[in-house]
């Protein structure tokens, strides 16, 4: 870990950087005639008793729920970016900026999810349950060992580079604003990963084969903390889309309608990241076997 990585971090960074402004310019409306994220994700078009309106309004309430869950998980990224920044801030001055500089971002995106957040409650008309609130969830996740949560937060700025290159950059059907939003928070993101990676390698360094364990389980176990959660967005999201709708699903739709969600859901929040390449090479770096658990438990997320 070298200050002159951090120095190329820092400056790549900054070229990049952008004001919610350039997103979000005032008087800018969502256009709720178009989907806001890519079938890969949503999973609501083999919604087989949905008609296309309530297809299409699902998939935009999962487009809310995706920027709650977002704004959720930065409240304890940003806290533990500048626990990590802390200790060490005599160490290295262009450290030291880099990870302000990371900090600075996740708590502008927390801002920017907010006002897309009011956008679209503005413009759909109803309201839209999530999982929280974030404090006592960001409470939870930084109880556990910092291993985990470091290698929670590299998969979730994994995560967010397949979505945007693997889904939203060639979908010429999403609303362009909310499109605008995703790529925006992907140019940062990709920033974020590379300042993620030396943090995980940082908590890494100096444990043996048992410490590096108890880290991947508490990353595993935060994971089976937000998989519960996600299975209580389906069901919030599935009372939006009844009070959206103006009808109650049958209880037998419901339930199918839920498996299919949570399936969605978790491989949109959680395999995703944990299949990615990137992120098992980082885990393998620090312990071959650790990564070959991983790769056996990422099916069950596809």
């Amino acid at each position: 870990m070298t200050t002159a990585t951090f120095e190329r971090t820092l400056k790549s960074s900054q070229r990049a950087n952008w004001k919610i402004e350039d997103v979000l310019p005032d008087g800018s409306g969502l256009d709720f005639s178009r989907r806001f994220l890519p079938e890969s994700l949503a999973r609501t078009e083999g919604a087989s008793t949905l008609s296309p309106d309530e297809r299409l309004t699902l998939n935009q309430i999962r487009g809310h729920a995706y920027l709650r869950i977002f704004g959720l998980v930065e409240e304890f990224i940003l806290p533990f970016v500048l626990d990590h920044a802390r200790p060490s801030l005599a160490e290295s001055d262009w450290r030291t900026r880099a990870l302000l500089q990371f900090a600075g971002e996740e708590a502008k995106h927390i801002q920017l999810f907010k006002r897309f957040r009011e956008a679209f409650e503005a413009g759909f008309g109803h309201r839209c349950g999530t999982i929280g609130p974030p404090q006592p969830v960001a409470a939870h996740v930084l109880g556990h060992d910092p291993l985990g949560v470091a290698l929670v937060i590299l998969h979730i700025e994994w995560m967010t580079q397949r979505h945007y290159l693997d889904s939203v950059l060639t979908d010429d059907g999403l609303d362009p604003l909310f499109k605008s939003l995703l790529r925006h928070h992907w140019i940062e993101e990709a920033q974020h990963a590379r300042l993620d990676g030396l943090m995980v390698e940082a908590i890494g360094a100096g444990r043996d084969e048992a410490g590096i364990a108890r880290g991947v389980d508490a990353y595993l176990a935060i994971g089976t903390f937000l998989d519960q959660a996600l299975a209580q967005q389906v069901e919030l999201d599935l009372d939006a889309l009844e009070r959206a709708g103006g009808r109650k699903l049958g209880a037998e739709e419901r339930a199918a309608l839920a498996k299919e969600q949570h399936q969605a859901n978790r491989w949109t929040y959680l395999g995703s990241g944990m299949s990615h390449p990137e992120f098992l090479s980082a885990v393998g770096r620090l312990s071959p076997a650790q990564r070959a658990r991983l790769e056996q438990v990422a099916p069950a997320f596809a």
